[in-house]
């Protein structure tokens, strides 16, 4: 099993791995036979520096496509792999304009790296193509043995049907049928298992029975599983220690964060400042309503703050003073809101909020006291996720969708809060840039989730 693992992994990396330096050669015949004989003239260059020139552009592209998941084959869909490859070409594209600009200081001529594009743009389409052809032949779906508790299982074989390349959900068990006797079923399958909210004491016993014998196991965290995640591991004495601190960020981290903050708001308060301008005319030329929406909504310690945006609701959409969650297609959006909500552009006065400190770049989406005060009558662990200040996007946002169920967004907010380094919040930034594009990550709840808070602990 695990020689089969092992070359399954190196076929994974064998092509993504290939699919970069061909996508790389695109960029070397570009340079070499356009912008290095006819475009950029202040720099000479002779074989190494050529090598090195297309080096950094295979490091570049390398690093996209790493931080976007370009490399996932077989992990992400084909269609998330080739929209992240194509991303991941217009940044590093991008990034290699401005480098040649600047080696011959001035704006070079942009239609090679056009046609560039365009065509790396096919190829990596073909070869998406070609590596999940290639994935789906040589690794079948894997065979699911799923154990279950009281709670439905319907969500969670959804989520396993959306896979139907990689999972395939062959046998269930409820827990009931007592952990001596899922075993003798676990050894009899042969399959890799997957425990589903059933209670600690029990799934305790059956992962400790499958890592003994080497068999998968994929486990549904449940949230103090997610708070042990960013424990320290100390060792003071002959056993090791988990220390779950009372703090969430330490001070040089909040100064960071909130100097991170503070700048880009700024920079990006300039650059959005046409498009604001725009949006802000059409916004009330449309139905001369208010063109800006102000409500309370919560950030860290559940301190209370009015968040800004773009109104893209009617004027009268919560006229009886109900707070609701938007629904999918919900008919209280104006066609001018459909469109902003669905590129973003409705968030951007947050921007302000982030330069007065009531919110950061990145961090758990401020709720608003209402909605936080029904999630926690179910769920009273929702306030955990309010030990960070509030966000303008957020690893729920990047990992999940709008109508993710509040129970799965508030453990991913927990997984970012617990693991908290500087570099994550530079990478969800660059994430972010990502989900900007995608149409699922704006979609509202179903009328059936807004109750579906939790499941058993």
């Amino acid at each position: 099993m695990k020689r089969g693992e092992s070359f399954k992994r190196l076929v994974i990396l064998g092509l993504s791995f290939l699919g970069i330096i061909l996508s790389t050669l695109f960029y070397a015949y570009t340079w070499i036979e356009q912008y290095h004989q006819r475009y950029v003239y202040n720099v000479k260059l002779y074989f190494w520096g050529h090598i090195l020139i297309v080096f950094v552009y295979f490091v570049l592209l390398f690093f996209f496509n790493s931080t976007y998941g370009g490399m996932k084959i077989g992990y992400l869909k084909p269609m998330d792999i080739l929209f992240s490859q194509i991303f991941s070409l217009i940044c590093v594209n991008v990034i290699t304009y401005m480098q040649l600009s600047l080696m011959e200081v001035k704006l070079v001529w942009m239609n090679g790296l056009i046609w560039m594009t365009v065509a790396q743009s096919v190829f990596s389409g073909i070869w998406t193509w070609f590596c999940n052809f290639v994935y789906r032949k040589a690794f079948p779906p894997r065979d699911l043995f799923l154990i279950h508790g009281e709670r439905s299982i319907k969500d969670i074989s959804r989520k396993f049907a959306s896979r139907p390349d990689k999972y395939k959900i062959a046998k269930t068990a409820d827990i009931c049928q007592g952990v001596e006797q899922l075993k003798k079923e676990i050894l009899a399958q042969k399959m890799a298992v997957v425990l589903w909210d059933i209670p600690t004491v029990d799934r305790n016993k059956l992962l400790k029975f499958c890592y003994s014998r080497s068999i998968r196991v994929y486990m549904m965290p449940k949230i103090t599983d997610v708070l042990i995640q960013g424990s320290d591991q100390l060792h003071l004495f002959d056993t090791p220690i988990l220390l779950s601190r009372e703090y969430s960020l330490k001070i040089e981290e909040r100064i960071a964060k909130r100097i991170i903050d503070v700048v880009c708001s700024l920079i990006l308060l300039v650059v959005s400042a046409p498009i604001q301008l725009i949006t802000a005319v059409v916004i009330k030329c449309y139905d001369k309503g208010p063109v800006f929406y102000k409500q309370v909504r919560c950030t860290l310690g559940q301190r209370e703050f009015e968040i800004l945006k773009f109104r893209s609701m009617r004027v009268d959409a919560e006229k009886d003073g109900v707070a609701r969650l938007a629904t999918k297609n919900d008919d209280r959006i104006t066609p001018i809101g459909k469109f902003i909500r669905m590129v973003r552009i409705d968030e951007l006065p947050q921007l302000f909020n982030i330069l007065k400190g009531d919110m950061s770049f990145i961090g758990p989406r401020p709720e608003r006291p209402e909605i936080i005060a029904q999630y926690m009558e179910e769920m009273p662990e929702f306030a955990l996720r309010m030990k960070v200040k509030a966000g303008l996007a957020g690893y729920a946002q990047v990992y999940g969708k709008y109508n993710t169920t509040p129970y799965d967004k508030l453990k991913l907010d927990l997984s970012y809060i617990e693991n908290y380094s500087l570099w994550m919040d530079i990478k969800l930034m660059l994430l972010t840039l990502k989900i900007l594009f995608k149409p699922e990550s704006t979609e509202g709840i179903e009328e059936t989730q807004i109750t579906a808070m939790k499941g058993e602990e």
